[in-house]
């Protein structure tokens, strides 16, 4: 049995699609049906064929990740899709072989069905498991560091295995890493591990601040539905006035407990409420993501991230050296996924 890590779109955009459809797709949309496809050499012709503008590095890197979709990848394996739209890894189990589903779109079309089981938020997962789905490939078998057998123990709600070994990071060869992804991680693991329960509260009151509100924070314990009051002017008595609920745990929070926020902006005369939920939200909640647009912002740890980045200099400086960043420029290797 075999762990695969997988993708839905460069940025994410199929991700909805292929959880509905039960399925884990490669592009390539200029191949047709590969199910004839006796070899790994006629794979590589028909490649030729449908992309004659590549190189031959280009097809060889395709073919290594198109062939083991098509023919190494087994029922009962194990799948992994990190979702780009939200910070949660879907864990799944391939159902059957390859199939070419021309009513999908046709970055879609070449798939294996997989029951998708189980999504993860991003801040449980150990940080040489996330580093191993840094990956720019679309799809690849992910061996190191006993990342099967761990990944495993996600699926069934378990502990978390140490690795077997120590922190396995390829050096020169190895495939290329998403960098800023990688992180990203880091960054988050940081902030999960130094910033729970009121120390979040207090973070997201500095990032109201210095984007100029007034923040009263509610003190540790019960908090009548919210953790902080922000308005804007020089004494917070300008609009719009927002009602913040902050939540820290790994859990991602239900429709029922964002409803209670509305409850909570009606008491206190708030026109607009803003709900961090550090682990996300659940599919209840995306659902309502239209309706609640011009009512409720929804933060998960990928917005707070965002926003801490964006107004980091501004922090204040005792906040800046417990979370200690720097802005670096890097030389970022071209994606080795689908074109």
């Amino acid at each position: 049995m075999a762990l695969w890590l997988v993708r839905a779109g460069k940025r994410g955009e199929y991700e909805d699609l292929v959880l509905k459809e039960g399925v884990a797709v490669v592009g390539w949309e200029r191949l047709g049906d590969l199910s004839g496809v006796p070899s790994r050499e006629a794979l590589l012709a028909e490649l030729e064929e449908a992309y004659p503008d590549k190189g031959k590095n280009t097809l060889l890197n395709w073919l290594g990740q198109i062939w083991p979709f098509l023919r190494e990848m087994q029922p009962g394996d194990l799948v992994a899709l990190p979702l780009k739209q939200r910070p949660l890894v879907v864990l799944g189990r391939v159902k059957g072989p390859y199939q070419y589903r021309r009513e999908l779109p046709p970055p879609c079309r070449h798939t294996r069905p997989v029951e998708w089981i189980k999504e993860i938020p991003r801040t449980r997962i150990d940080q040489d498991l996330l580093y191993s789905l840094g990956a720019f490939m679309t799809v690849c078998r992910i061996q190191r560091n006993n990342a099967e057998e761990r990944f495993r123990t996600y699926l069934e709600g378990q502990p978390s295995l140490p690795s077997a070994s120590p922190l396995e990071i390829p050096e020169g060869g190895g495939e290329a890493m998403d960098l800023e992804a990688v992180a990203l991680d880091q960054i988050r693991s940081f902030l999960s591990r130094r910033f729970k329960g009121h120390r979040l509260t207090e973070l997201v009151a500095a990032v109201l601040s210095v984007q100029g509100y007034k923040v009263w924070i509610s003190p540790e314990g019960p908090d009548g539905g919210v953790d902080i009051l922000a308005g804007s002017g020089e004494l917070g008595f300008d609009r719009p006035r927002i009602a913040v609920q902050v939540k820290s745990t790994d859990s991602p929070v239900d429709i029922k407990t964002v409803r209670e926020l509305q409850g909570a902006m009606k008491n206190y005369q708030a026109d607009h409420g803003l709900f961090v939920s550090w682990g996300g939200f659940k599919q209840s909640v995306d659902k309502e993501k239209a309706r609640l647009f011009f009512e409720i912002r929804l933060w998960d740890s990928d917005d707070l991230l965002r926003e801490i980045l964006r107004f980091y200099e501004k922090l204040p400086e005792d906040l800046q050296a417990e979370l200690p960043l720097k802005r670096i420029w890097v030389l970022v290797s071209p994606p080795e996924g689908e074109p």
